[in-house]
């Protein structure tokens, strides 16, 4: 009965995510579909293992228990790495500061947990022992919730990376990123760009390539000029390059890029090449102005990922719908708290 129950659920989530992928990659709840797929899909699999099954899941609970316990070591050295390689500056510290706060609602639950069960006390101090078991579930499971979210966010973006594409596209968007010394591209917007010439080279049919980027403040040329420069000496034939040399951000560099695409009658196959962490967020504003497209992802240092990755999740989820989400999730935790 339980092996039947695990690969009809695991058959579910894994259709369900199927036709939500299908219709549209940019939908939020592609995140929680996967993650719901894999997690029933492990379970129905510790079915092989017979008479031994138990032991597995304990083997499994185990290697997952230590991989979280050591994730805020993870995040901490990976913030210590980017503060030390990229300077400082707020995102640089993003690591650090997720990794402390995980650990923080680590701890925090593991007192809640070794804790007392929320029953009258008497004295002071007993009543001073509930008030921090109350603050430690209300820390730890705001993290857990936190920590659970951006897990299946990172899962789904990885998936993103991984998954077959077409090669023959209309039009590629290549994502701006800032300049060295105001008119050189950097390390980050080279990987972009080798990301969308490989793209190119591989397209059986002709395509037009839109570099997308404005100029900054402390830049003396556009980073889309610095990129057609770029594109030109590596030997794309400039008749092939359209610049979009207004956009300021991720969305000013769909919206305008799309103006162009339109202006030119418009086009049926769409490809936005950005940095891998980035394709997520790309996609979802490429939705809401009503273009599709396939997002390509360049390669990305590892150590740089995880802070890009938090940067991403939080931009996501500071969207009015996912605040509400949020405030509304945390709400049921602390209902069943009161329960």
């Amino acid at each position: 009965m339980a092996y039947t129950l695990a690969i009809g659920l695991t058959l579910f989530w894994w259709i369900l995510f199927a036709i939500s992928f299908s219709i549209d990659r940019s939908r939020y709840r592609n995140c929680y579909l996967l993650f719901f797929a894999l997690v029933t899909t492990a379970w129905a699999a510790t079915f092989l293992a017979g008479d031994k099954q138990m032991l597995v899941i304990s083997v499994i609970f185990v290697i997952f228990t230590a991989a979280v316990m050591t994730v805020p070591v993870f995040l901490i050295h990976n913030g210590i790495l980017m503060l030390r390689r990229e300077g400082r500056s707020l995102a640089n510290i993003l690591s650090l500061v997720f990794g402390i706060a995980i650990a923080v609602g680590e701890i925090s639950t593991f007192i809640f947990v070794l804790g007392n069960s929320f029953k009258y006390k008497e004295t002071l101090y007993d009543r001073f022992s509930i008030e921090i078991d109350a603050v430690s579930y209300v820390i730890g499971m705001t993290v857990l919730y936190v920590s659970v979210s951006f897990l299946m966010f990172m899962i789904y973006s990885l998936f993103l990376m991984i998954i077959p594409r077409r090669t023959d596209f209309d039009y590629l968007i290549i994502h701006g990123a800032g300049l060295i010394d105001g008119n050189r591209v950097s390390k980050l917007l080279a990987e972009r760009l080798d990301k969308a010439i490989d793209v190119y080279s591989k397209d059986p049919t002709p395509t037009i390539m839109i570099p997308s980027g404005g100029k900054g403040g402390n830049e003396t040329v556009s980073e889309a000029r610095a990129m057609a420069d770029y594109l030109i000496e590596k030997g794309i034939p400039e008749d092939r390059i359209v610049l979009e040399d207004r956009s300021t951000t991720t969305l000013e560099n769909i919206e305008f890029s799309k103006a162009i695409i339109d202006g030119r009658g418009g086009g049926r196959y769409i490809a936005l090449v950005t940095s891998n962490y980035h394709v997520y967020r790309a996609l979802r504003y490429s939705r809401r102005l009503g273009m599709k497209c396939t997002g390509i992802g360049s390669h990305v240092a590892f150590y740089y990922w995880p802070s890009a990755l938090i940067r991403e999740y939080i931009a996501i989820h500071t969207e009015p719908k996912h605040l509400v989400s949020f405030v509304l999730g945390w709400a049921i935790l602390m209902m069943l708290r009161a329960l």
